[in-house]
C-alpha cells in the first residue's frame, strides 16, 4: 500500500449560513493522483484554499505525513511540504523564467539573505530552480521574461515554481484551464511525471484528462462529497452521472 501523505478529516468551511465545504474527508497517497471533480460552486477551489492554508477551516483537520497542519499559515505549510498552483496563473511576468523559480526556491531557506550579494550566487537555490525548470521542460526558456511565455508555458512555470520549493504534496487547481489540445497533451504528460514522486490532489474540469490520470476520484456537489472511488467506479455510478457527468459521460461510456 502506498504511503499516506495527506489526510483530510471532516473539513468544513462556513461563510455565514453557507457551508462552502461541508464535512469533507479524503486521503492522498504518495505516488498517486487524487482528482476532485464537480459542477461549478461545488466547493472544489475552497477545498484547495483550505488545504493550502489560504483559508482557515470552521472545523475538521488536515494532516501532512501524520502531522496536524490544520492551523499552520500558508508559508508554514509550504515549508512543511505543501505546494500549489492557482486557477489564475500566479507568476512574476516582468522577471525571467529562472528568476521566478529562484524566488520560489528562496522561500524555503530558513535564513535571511544578504542584500548586497547576487541571488545567483546562492548555488543551492539556483540548483533547485534549474532542476524545477528541467522537470517541466522549460530549461530552454530560462532567460526569457515570464510574461512572454505562452499560456501553457506559464502554467508549466507555475508548477515549476511549486517544484522549486521541494513539495511532497502538490495541490493543482485547474492546470489545464484555457489550454488548446496540444498544450493540454503536454500538461497531461507533465502531470504523469509528477505523480511518480509526489502526492497530487487535482481539481480539473477536463474529464478526459481526469479519467486518464486519476487513481482516485472524489465527486463534490454543494460542498459535500457525493462519492469517492476509482475512475471506473465513478464512471459507472448512476448518482454521479445524474449529479454531474450526465449525458456527456453516458455518451463516452
Amino acid at each position: 500500500m502506498a504511503e499516506l501523505a495527506l489526510k483530510v478529516t471532516a473539513l468544513t468551511k462556513q461563510f455565514g449560513g453557507l457551508a462552502a465545504v461541508n464535512d469533507v474527508s479524503l486521503q492522498v497517497a504518495r505516488g498517486t493522483l487524487h482528482a476532485v471533480i464537480g459542477p461549478n460552486g461545488a466547493g472544489k477551489s475552497t477545498l484547495i484554499h483550505l488545504l493550502s492554508g489560504d483559508l482557515s477551516p470552521t472545523s475538521g483537520s488536515v494532516a501532512l505525513n501524520g502531522s496536524d497542519i490544520t492551523h499552520l499559515a500558508p508559508d508554514q505549510r509550504s515549508r512543511a511540504g505543501i505546494g500549489r498552483s492557482y486557477q489564475k496563473t500566479n507568476i512574476f511576468p516582468a522577471f525571467s523564467v529562472l528568476e521566478n523559480c529562484r524566488l520560489a526556491a528562496q522561500s524555503r531557506e530558513p535564513h535571511a539573505f544578504n542584500l548586497f550579494r547576487s541571488a545567483a550566487s546562492y548555488l543551492s537555490i539556483s540548483q533547485a530552480a534549474n532542476e524545477a525548470l528541467d522537470a517541466v521542460g522549460l530549461q530552454h526558456r530560462a532567460r526569457i521574461k515570464a510574461g512572454f511565455l505562452s499560456h501553457g508555458e506559464q502554467r508549466q512555470l507555475e508548477i515549476a515554481m511549486s517544484l522549486a520549493t521541494k513539495p511532497q504534496v502538490l495541490l493543482l487547481d485547474e492546470p489545464l484551464a484555457g489550454m488548446g489540445a496540444q498544450e493540454s497533451t503536454k500538461m497531461v504528460t507533465l502531470l504523469q511525471k509528477l505523480i511518480k514522486n509526489h502526492a497530487v490532489l487535482l481539481v480539473e474540469h477536463d474529464m478526459d484528462a481526469v479519467f486518464a490520470l486519476a487513481d482516485v476520484l472524489t465527486v463534490m456537489v454543494n460542498g459535500r462529497v457525493l462519492e469517492s472511488g476509482t475512475p471506473e467506479q465513478i464512471r459507472n455510478s448512476a448518482q454521479v452521472q445524474r449529479a454531474y457527468l450526465g449525458n456527456e459521460e453516458a455518451e463516452h461510456g
